[in-house]
């Protein structure tokens, strides 16, 4: 059993130098049987932290002390844990925010375990950080990743015929003002204001001018490196100390950012080495190695130990042939003050090669020929598709048999000479790609729908703007009004985060309350995003859509503004947050509403609409708990005519992502019947679509629930808060509709308008009592030819004279049915 005070340590941790405590600290050494000692920290033993791990197997590994390099001697490299198969850490979160994963590898043989051929990859729930990953030597990989959940999952997955392991994990909080959410682009010029989603490996954490720092004396347990090792020409450079000077204030760096080992001293140009101080005009250059395509964030630590007045030196900074900081004044930054911390922060684009250099020189208006810097701090940002890995771009599979690792087999499958022979054209495509976007946004307006004439609409937020004649929800509104609203985007008013940007609540002139989803401007896919979601919903009227009522693109701005939905996602309502439980009458309902919207988007029009990011977070309801469907900036026109498909790359989020069009490429509206089918999983049994802490049977929410299905025992996983609330036959004709959407195959799932029809029924069956035995006459399935709700043969020829009401004809989904008339259809349904 786990000793009480090992599990009051792992779970308050300990207070650090700084006065600085960590909501969250999880230390563990990782295959030790005893607590270790390491500085001013204690990491638990394997066994104290065993109620956090899932695994199906046990097995401790050690090594000699000697066998350990001296440089790298820390006693949590001589224990491992060793994982067999895909197994998860699964740490509750006191508070959301910024956390460190540090991870700690040394390959040793233990038995019959050789751990330097291993071969795995390591994730979170939704960010990819080690893909195809082998240390070959002592490896240590920290992570800045924001936690938004009340739980952070570590998932260890092992390449097919190999191993994973691990010798020591650090789960930690970080202060929430370590990292803003934005910093400063150079290429083109501007701002990246989404830090805030970003996950972050650590590159380099650089003392200019000093000695190494070691975790003991930062407060954040961070470890700092000579940059020596980084200088292309030493001769050119400098050191110069002076830590007892290092002063801090209120407003600018703290000891957090960083400790007065690394302001205190400082890389300086060695003017001497020119000859004549006065016409000193080199830089001195750090070069570091990086992976291309990544884009980094880079950190300066800055503090003037060198100047004897103020206002002396003006610096250029240059990251690889692009000038950062053009005549940088760092006395204009602290107030004049001498010796006083400050950073910036600056996001590079896209890497187009592996190396990255940074350098500093004097500006040609400095008083004083010189240049310095103190610190310096590189990390790379996960890329669009959620890793920090070179081949890794989907979370893992822990599907069993052939599945269990395909997103690995897919990213192996790829040969490295293929991917040289393509960087070339692939780098070309990027760039003539970005070029033309940032074209495009400079210059695109909403285009006129449907061949309508656009005109001029006067409103009281525009004065005059150019829309759509027929789309008079998506007109242009002015920034001031949005910084109104929002209360220049008060952080307080947040009520969501995703992909795109942060989503603000907001309040406009005439009391009306909207959701502003605030995008990235220098982001390329929040561009695409952008206008994919004013050319969808401008075209859409439906009373199950979520409704577009402005956007602004103003000083390079992307920002959407939606109707708001007071009652938030469906999924913060079935797990994850305190909402009461809702009932199984709630939850069919939600569901036949998003399935109207789904429908409306499939037929509504001469092509069909896919949404392709069909999820229980993209289906939000309003103050009545109507479901409406939401994010459209994924979506794609379907099929022509005579097509059977779209080809196109993969999107979609994990777990819900047709496993058909993963594997051809191939996008049809069967695939938003599929992502929907696991939906409806989701709202019976009320948890995660992929839970990595269950046993492994159990991860797959889709296959596990189609398990229990087939076998006829679906009650037997339902949200508890259901048990015994559920008429049988409303169960089994909505288990029956899942399971049709889960086909493998897209041609063997129903449409969207059958899935309706049969969710519809199945509220009947919860609602009323029939008057037929529902097992009789039910030869009539889901996927019977039929499409069309309106065929109205089906109705029992007795029940001629009854009469029904065609209500909601505004709504085109074409199928909403009064009681009466869906108890005269037989009792299978469609």
């Amino acid at each position: 059993m786990m000793n009480s005070w090992s599990l009051f340590i792992l779970v308050l941790g300990f207070l650090c130098v700084s006065g600085f405590n960590p909501s969250d600290n999880y230390l563990i050494d990782c295959g030790s049987t005893k607590d270790t000692n390491v500085g001013n920290r204690v990491f638990v033993s394997d066994k104290s932290a065993s109620l956090f791990l899932s695994t199906a197997q046990n097995i401790l590994a050690h090594t000699p002390s000697n066998s350990i390099s001296k440089a790298n001697d820390s006693p949590l490299y001589q224990t491992a844990r060793i994982f067999t198969s895909t197994s998860s850490y699964k740490f509750p979160i006191t508070k959301t925010g910024r956390h460190w994963i540090r991870l700690y590898f040394y390959p040793f043989e233990y038995k019959t375990y050789d751990l330097s051929s291993a071969t795995f990859s390591v994730s979170t729930q939704q960010i990819v950080l080690l893909g195809n990953f082998s240390p070959k030597d002592v490896s240590f990989k920290e992570f800045s990743v924001n936690v938004t959940t009340s739980d952070l999952v570590i998932i260890f997955s092992p390449l097919a015929d190999s191993i994973a392991y691990i010798n020591a994990l650090e789960i930690v909080s970080v202060p929430d003002s370590l990292i803003t959410d934005d910093a400063s682009t150079f290429d083109p010029p501007g701002v990246f204001n989404d830090m805030y989603a970003q996950a972050l490996e650590t590159v380099a954490r650089v003392n200019m001018g000093g000695p190494a720092v070691s975790f003991e004396n930062d407060t954040l347990w961070r470890s700092w490196v000579p940059d020596k090792s980084y200088l292309i020409q030493p001769d050119f450079a400098k050191s110069l100390s002076k830590i007892g000077s290092v002063k801090y204030t209120p407003d600018g760096a703290t000891s957090d950012i960083a400790p007065p080992t690394v302001y205190g001293t400082c890389t300086k140009m060695n003017v001497d080495a020119s000859g004549n101080d006065a016409i000193a005009n080199f830089n001195v250059t750090w070069a570091f190695n990086v992976d291309r395509g990544f884009q980094y964030f880079i950190r300066l630590h800055l503090c003037d130990i060198v100047s004897t007045a103020a206002n002396q030196l003006l610096l250029n900074v240059y990251v690889d042939s692009s000038n950062a900081a053009s005549d940088f004044d760092l006395s204009s930054k602290v107030q004049g003050r001498l010796a006083t911390a400050y950073y910036m922060d600056f996001v590079t684009p896209p890497a187009n090669s592996n190396n990255l250099s940074i350098s500093i020189g004097p500006s040609s208006k400095s008083a004083y020929p010189d240049a310095f810097l103190n610190g310096l701090e590189l990390l790379k940002l996960n890329n669009t598709q959620g890793s920090l890995a070179d081949m890794a771009s989907v979370l893992p599979s822990t599907s069993s048999g052939s599945k269990k690792n395909i997103g690995v087999i897919v990213g192996v499958s790829v040969g490295v000479t293929l991917a040289l022979l393509m960087v070339g054209i692939l780098f070309c495509m990027h760039r003539r790609r970005k070029q033309e976007q940032f074209r495009l946004s400079k210059m695109w307006i909403p285009l006129s729908i449907g061949g309508g004439t656009s005109h001029t609409m006067g409103s009281k937020y525009s004065n005059g703007t150019t829309m759509s004649a027929v789309s008079n929800l998506s007109y242009r509104i002015p920034f001031a009004t949005m910084k109104e609203a929002t209360k220049n985007f008060d952080e307080s008013l947040v009520v969501g985060i995703g992909g795109f940007g942060k989503v603000f609540k907001g309040v406009l002139y005439d009391g009306t309350k909207v959701a502003v989803k605030r995008g990235n401007p220098s982001s390329q896919q929040g561009l695409r995003e952008f206008q994919t979601e004013i050319e969808m919903l401008s075209q859409f009227r439906h009373r199950h859509l979520v409704s577009l009522i402005g956007y602004c693109d103003e000083k390079n701005e992307m920002i959407l503004v939606y109707e708001y939905m007071e009652n938030g996602t469906l999924k913060s309502h079935l797990y994850g947050s305190d909402m009461p439980s809702m009932s199984w009458k709630q939850r069919l309902e939600i569901c036949i509403g998003a399935a109207r919207g789904l429908h409306y988007l499939h037929t509504g029009y001469a092509q069909a609409v896919i949404h392709r990011d069909v999820k229980s977070a993209n289906i939000l309801l309003d103050e009545n708990m109507m479901a409406k469907v939401a994010d459209f900036g994924l979506s794609k026109a379907g099929p022509e005519l005579d097509q059977t498909h779209v080809s196109t790359a993969v999107k979609g989020s994990f777990g819900y992502l047709d496993p058909e069009y993963f594997r051809r490429q191939q996008l049809t509206e069967k695939s938003d019947v599929y992502s929907f089918g696991v939906v409806l999983f989701e709202v019976l049994c009320a948890r995660h679509v992929i839970d990595p802490s269950l046993p492994r049977e159990m991860v797959n929410l889709a296959e596990w629930a189609m398990k229990w299905q087939k076998k006829g025992q679906l009650e037997q996983i339902i949200d508890r808060n259901l048990a015994g609330k559920i008429r049988p036959d409303s169960l089994r004709k909505f288990g029956e509709t899942a399971e049709k959407c889960l086909a493998d195959y897209g041609v063997d799932r129903p449409s969207m308008g059958d899935v309706l029809w049969n969710l519809e029924y199945a509220l009947q069956l919860q609602e009323a009592v029939m008057q037929v035995d529902p097992e009789e006459n039910s030869t009539i399935i889901i996927g019977e030819l039929s499409p069309q709700v309106n065929d109205f043969s089906r109705v029992d020829a007795n029940a001629s004279a009854v009469q029904f009401e065609a209500s909601n004809l505004d709504d085109l989904s074409g199928v909403s049915m009064s009681k009466v008339f869906s108890q005269l259809v037989k009792s299978e349904g469609r």
